[in-house]
């Protein structure tokens, strides 16, 4: 495996859309003319809930409806309608294509087991490794996914590509630690550091992977 080429991608944001799933569920819940500015809020909140590593993405997701001002009923909306939010179009197809070109695919993603076996089940890739929050008490963009991900693949750091929508939880501290990374920025954001390539969607990934590392 010390020769393997590998890449980790976030799941949320960038294999599955996140946004539009909240946001569904936000709709339903607070109404059209607030599911907006309700999102905005989610993205401030979610991080601070996430910062100690304590609570599971389920309780941190109903955590974050109360703190939005669900009534107690709708807390869990979140993670009843997680395992059902989809990946974007071209996601399938772009993983598939690097698979067939040689490379190994890992999940390092903010969730639970479960919910993240739900969304593996909907993009229909397999991927070799998948590490997650809860099973580490950790959340992005603290280094530890990336630790257990090196610890348990002995995955050569020089033949690696971290693949993420979300700077503040991936690109940066894949910069903090040396890595390569590729940012999917689906948004059209401008943060710095910057990404060592930045793609508007996985459609040109499997050849950006074999630039970034030659087979």
């Amino acid at each position: 495996m010390a020769g393997a080429r590998w890449a980790t991608f976030d799941c949320y944001g960038t294999l599955i859309d996140w946004n539009g799933g909240i946001r569904r569920t936000l709709v339903r819940v607070f109404g059209e003319e607030r599911a907006d500015e309700q999102l905005e809020r989610y993205h401030d909140v979610e991080p601070v809930l996430q910062a100690d590593g304590s609570r599971t993405y389920r309780d941190v997701m109903a955590a974050a409806m109360l703190e939005l001002g669900a009534p107690e009923e709708e807390s869990d909306a979140l993670g009843h309608s997680l395992p059902a939010w989809e990946p974007f179009p071209e996601v399938r197809s772009a993983l598939e294509e690097a698979r067939g070109r040689g490379w190994k695919l890992a999940i390092l993603s903010n969730t639970d087991r479960d919910f993240i076996e739900s969304s593996l089940e909907r993009i229909g890739v397999p991927f070799e490794v998948s590490v997650v929050a809860s099973e580490i008490g950790s959340y992005k963009p603290a280094h530890r996914h990336w630790e257990r991900f090196f610890e348990q693949t002995g995955a050569p750091r020089d033949r690696h590509v971290h693949v993420a929508q979300s700077h503040f939880h991936d690109v940066m501290p894949a910069a903090q630690l040396g890595l390569r990374s590729v940012w999917i920025n689906r948004l059209g954001e401008r943060a710095e550091p910057p990404p060592t390539r930045e793609l508007a969607d996985l459609s040109p990934l499997p050849d950006t992977l074999d630039e970034l590392v030659p087979e």
